[in-house]
Formats: C-alpha cells, structure tokens, sequence
C-alpha cells in the first residue's frame, strides 16, 4: 500500500489544483452571466441565455474533447491538458451557478431595491451594500454543492491525458490488477476526503454570513 500513496499524492495535487482554479474561473463566469441575465439590455440577456442554455444542455465530457481535441484543429492553437480541463469545467459549472445569482438576487423583497432608490443610492451601491450580501448568504449552500459536483466532475479530466487522481489510479491498477479494489478504495476515500473538506469551509462561510447579517 505505501508504494501506491506517492503516485495518488501526485494525483491528488493536480486534482485539487484542478478544482481550484476551476472553481474561480465559475465563480467569476457565474457572477458575470448571472448579473447579465438580469440586465435591461436585450443583446447581453440573449447572449448570456446562449452561452447558459448551451453549456447546460450539452454534455461536460464532450465539452472537454471540444476543448482539448476540436479548437486546437479548428483555430491552429495548442491547448494543453491543464488549460482545457480549468476552461471546461469552469464554463460549465459557471453556467450553472449563473442561475444560483440570478434566482438569488431576485429572492430579495423588491421592497429593499426601493427604499435603496428612495436613498438615492446607485445600482453599484444597492448591489454592494443591500443586495449583494443577502444574495451571497442564500447562494452559499447552492455553491457548495456546486463544488463538490464540480469536484467529482474533475474525475473526467483523465480522459483527456491530465494525470488526476483518478488517472493516477488507473495507471496503477494496469500496473497491479490484483491491488484493483485496493486502489479503487483509496481514490474513494481521498476524493471523500477533499469533499468534506470543502463541505466545513463553505459551512464556516456560511455561519460567518449569519452572524454578520445578524
């Protein structure tokens, strides 16, 4: 078993590297899309509606082979295996957390926009000061759930040649059949591991907006 834990380290870095960087690209993409779905200009709500609807409704595996296999042929540009998985699941969990902010923000009683304008307050000041952070405290548990899916979903960057947890597994199983169930149970563990991690982060996040809504 120890001869294992070395190449599933190796994976296990990568895969929370992975998931970070990803989950900033979604949270940005998510905040962008989110916002403009609720824009009064038609255009950005349609665009958005476009980009939304589409990386929703396709499959995130053939979004990465799109990424990693297609655009490279289509535009002459090389994209390595790091790039296309952190741009793939970052738009697609983006898409996803676009609708957690817009059905956020309009959770808020209109009757708080309204007494922001009464003040005379900007929209940059109603969404910074009013808005904003009610929308943050009510979107918070959706977002944790939306990374642990986002974790898991970091399992199909192997099929794209970036050496994961789960790569790293597979590569030792072809090694060692016999140690199959070995691997497999370790690989559970590790990404159960990661995901309770993240679960009591986003739970301390969590309390913090209670108490300082309170």
């Amino acid at each position: 078993m120890v001869e294992l834990l070395p190449a599933l380290w190796r994976g296990t870095v990568i895969t929370i590297e992975v998931t970070c960087l990803s989950t900033v690209a979604a949270l940005v993409l998510a905040i962008a899309a989110g916002l403009a779905r609720l824009s009064p200009l038609r255009p950005l709500q349609w665009i958005t509606a476009l980009y939304v609807e589409t990386f929703r409704g396709t499959s995130l595996l053939v979004q990465l082979f799109w990424l990693y296999f297609a655009f490279p042929l289509l535009l002459d540009i090389r994209v390595n295996a790091m790039t296309a998985a952190v741009l793939a699941l970052g738009l697609n969990y983006g898409a996803y957390g676009s609708e957690i902010v817009r059905s956020s923000i309009l959770a808020i009683p209109r009757g708080q926009t309204e007494a922001s304008i009464a003040l005379n307050m900007t929209p940059w000041m109603r969404m910074r000061r009013i808005i904003g952070p009610q929308a943050l405290a009510m979107a918070l548990p959706s977002f944790g759930n939306l990374q642990i899916e986002l974790l898991k979903g970091t399992s199909l960057v192997s099929l794209i040649t970036l050496a994961e947890l789960t790569y790293q597994g597979m590569m030792l199983r072809s090694y060692d059949m016999s140690r199959t169930t070995l691997i497999l149970i370790l690989i559970l563990l590790i990404y159960f591991g990661i995901a309770q991690l993240m679960t009591r982060i986003i739970r301390l996040l969590e309390r913090r907006f209670v108490v300082g809504r309170s």
